[in-house]
């Protein structure tokens, strides 16, 4: 499917817009990409989760353990 095909899938006459709607779209189409390694890179700079929000994850709990084999 080419970019043209899919744009011609969507009828985008029916998407309420405002003409700063369409420069945004514009203005993020055109902005250059991170590549992988500077997202990461980006990610790495990010403060860590705290601990407190790590423990308060919801595990599955009860029943027998998964066996592949018996």
């Amino acid at each position: 499917m080419t970019g043209s095909s899919r744009r011609s899938e969507l009828d985008l006459g029916r998407i309420p817009t405002t003409p700063e709607d369409v420069e945004t779209l514009r203005r993020v189409r055109q902005t250059r990409h991170l590549t992988t390694e500077e997202y990461l890179r980006a990610l790495r700079q990010l403060p860590p989760p705290p601990l407190e929000a790590q423990r308060t994850r919801k595990r599955a709990r009860g029943g027998e353990p998964f066996r592949l084999f018996r």
